[in-house]
């Protein structure tokens, strides 16, 4: 529905360039879309693959995102390709903490229901990086519960101390803040002031955020 509203918004606008930016995101997108539904509940699939549905999905609306905004300005290709580099990173940052946040203790304080993809047996970051360290057991506990969809009432509970045993949590986080500082680096073409530093903090927000 977004992506429909914006192509109105658009053709109303009259901008080509717009138009091609948003096209060129929803073919990705949709690709992307495929990608997941082939890997769906493959506790085995590669880290790189992960990460590459990722972009294809989430970085790939931040990036036409941040594009757009420097069409709209006219900043010339340099600073487009810069902007959408930065949109990339900073979407890919954003999934990678959001995945961490399912089985994060903030989710109850803030009154949140933590463990809804486990519950859901979706594949992230966390539980790729505790399979692959993982001992046989372990390795068949997460097929049992994500590629099998077999759940127990302590199962959750389980995943996560498997999680911290393993650090996937933490070493989830740090690959987001990797992407994080790649983000701000896009940013090297632009002079400092307000603007930049208003983007660098949504970069901050983003590795920092508990919600």
């Amino acid at each position: 529905f977004l992506f429909s509203r914006a192509f109105q918004i658009m053709v109303a606008d009259g901008s080509l360039e717009v138009l091609r930016v948003l096209a060129n995101a929803s073919a990705v997108i949709a690709e992307g879309e495929v990608m997941q539904l082939e890997t769906l509940n493959n506790v085995e699939l590669p880290e790189e693959k992960y990460l590459e549905v990722v972009s294809a999905k989430t970085a790939a609306l931040f990036a036409a995102a941040c594009r757009i905004g420097a069409v709209i300005a006219s900043r010339g290709s340099v600073e487009e390709d810069a902007l959408e580099s930065f949109g990339r990173n900073l979407g890919i940052a954003f999934q990678l903490v959001d995945d961490t946040l399912d089985y994060s203790e903030h989710q109850a304080t803030l009154g949140k229901t933590v463990g809804d993809d486990f519950r859901e047996c979706k594949v992230t970051l966390p539980v790729l990086l505790a399979y692959r360290r993982g001992d046989d057991d372990e390795r068949n506990f997460w097929r049992r519960c994500i590629a099998d969809g077999e759940q127990g009432d302590d199962d959750l509970n389980k995943a996560m101390e498997i999680l911290q045993r393993h650090d996937a949590l933490q070493d989830s986080i740090e690959r987001a803040r990797h992407y994080g500082a790649m983000a701000r680096d896009g940013l090297g073409t632009f002079p400092d002031g307000e603007a930049k530093r208003a983007l660098t903090d949504v970069v901050d927000f983003c590795i920092e955020r508990v919600y």
